[in-house]
C-alpha cells in the first residue's frame, strides 16, 4: 500500500478502536458487579441513557468505517488520475517533441532526399501515436456513457479477428507467424462490430506491447456450450501477478512501476475492453501463472445465427 493511503487509514483504524473500547468497555466497567463504588443501583432512566449512548457510539463507529472506506477510495482515485495525467503528458510530449525536432530540421537544413523520407516516416509514426492516445481517451469516455447504444447484430467472428490481427501486424511491422490464428471455419456472435473491433485490437495490442522478442501471440476461437463463443488471446509476455488479475480492468490501473517505465500506455485499454464486452452481454477474464509466465484473456460472447457480414469500423 502506498504511504499516502497507509497513514490516513492507520489513523482511522486507531480512532475506530478507541471508539469501540469506549463504547463497549466503559459501560461494562460501569455496570460490572465488581465495581459498586463507580455507581449505585441504576434506575430505568439510567439504563435508557446508557443504551442510548451505546447506540450513538455504534452509529459513530459505523460512520467512521464508512468515512475511512470513502477516503481510501478517493485517495486511490486521485492517485490513479495523477498516474493517468502523467501518462497522457508523457504520451503527448514525447511525439510532440519529436515532431518539433523533425520540423525544425527540415526547415533549417537542406536535407538529402533519403534523410527527408526518414524524417517524414518518423513524424508519421509520431502523429499515429498521438492519434491512438486521443482515441483511447475518447473510447474510454464513450464506453461509460449511460446512453451508449450498440448496434447488436450477427458479426462474423473469424473475419473480424483476422482483420484485427492484420492491423496489429501492420502497425508493429510483425511477421505473419507472430500472431497465430486458430479459428473455426464459421462462427457468428451477437454484438456491435465496431465495439468488438476495439475490444480485440486492444487485447492484441496489449499482448504485443507486453511481450519480449520474438513475439508470439495465439488467438483461438471455439464454441462454449450451445449459445456462446470463447475467444482466447494468449501471449508469452511479462505475465500478471495473481493479486492483480482483477485490478487490471480498473480505469487508469497499470501493473507495477517497472512496467510503467518500459511500456507506454494510459491504463485505459482493459477498462474499455471490459466495459464494451459487458454492454454486449459477454464477459472477459484474465488468467496468468504469475510474472514471466505470460497471460491469457478469454472473451465470452453470445452466439448468433448467420447473417450479413458487417465490417468493423
Amino acid at each position: 500500500m502506498r504511504r499516502g493511503i497507509g497513514w490516513p487509514l492507520a489513523i482511522g483504524v486507531v480512532l475506530l478502536l478507541l471508539v469501540v473500547v469506549l463504547g463497549v468497555g466503559w459501560p461494562i466497567a460501569v455496570v460490572h458487579p465488581g465495581a459498586p463504588r463507580l455507581t449505585p443501583r441504576l434506575s430505568h432512566g439510567d439504563w435508557a441513557l446508557l443504551l442510548l449512548g451505546i447506540v450513538c457510539l455504534l452509529l459513530i463507529s459505523a460512520g467512521l468505517v464508512w468515512l475511512c472506506a470513502w477516503l481510501v477510495r478517493e485517495m486511490r482515485t486521485n492517485q490513479s488520475q495523477r498516474a493517468f495525467l502523467d501518462a497522457v503528458t508523457h504520451e503527448m510530449k514525447t511525439p510532440l517533441a519529436s515532431l518539433r525536432l523533425g520540423l525544425d530540421t527540415l526547415a533549417l537544413r537542406d536535407v538529402a532526399p533519403e534523410r527527408r523520407r526518414e524524417f517524414l516516416a518518423s513524424m508519421d509514426q509520431d502523429i499515429e501515436r498521438l492519434r491512438r492516445t486521443v482515441d483511447q481517451v475518447l473510447a474510454a469516455a464513450r464506453a461509460e456513457e449511460p446512453g451508449l447504444r450498440l448496434m447488436r447484430r450477427s458479426v462474423p467472428l473469424p473475419a473480424l479477428l483476422r482483420r484485427c490481427a492484420g492491423e496489429i501486424r501492420e502497425h508493429h511491422r510483425l511477421p505473419e507467424d507472430s500472431i497465430d490464428l486458430e479459428l473455426p471455419r464459421e462462427a457468428w456472435v451477437r454484438g456491435d462490430a465496431s465495439a468488438l473491433g476495439v475490444v480485440f485490437r486492444n487485447l492484441l495490442e496489449n499482448a504485443v506491447q507486453y511481450s519480449e522478442q520474438p513475439i508470439h501471440v495465439r488467438v483461438r476461437a471455439q464454441r462454449s456450450g450451445d449459445d456462446r463463443f470463447e475467444v482466447e488471446i494468449e501471449d508469452r509476455g511479462i505475465g500478471i501477478p495473481a493479486g492483480e488479475l482483477r485490478k487490471i480492468f480498473r480505469r487508469f490501473y497499470r501493473i507495477g512501476r517497472d512496467v510503467q517505465r518500459t511500456a507506454a500506455g494510459l491504463g485505459l485499454g482493459l477498462f474499455i475492453v471490459r466495459t464494451l464486452v459487458r454492454r454486449q452481454g459477454g464477459r472477459v477474464v484474465a488468467r496468468s501463472e504469475g510474472r514471466g509466465a505470460g497471460s491469457r484473456f478469454v472473451v465470452t460472447l453470445r452466439a448468433a445465427p448467420p447473417g450479413r457480414a458487417v465490417p468493423a469500423a
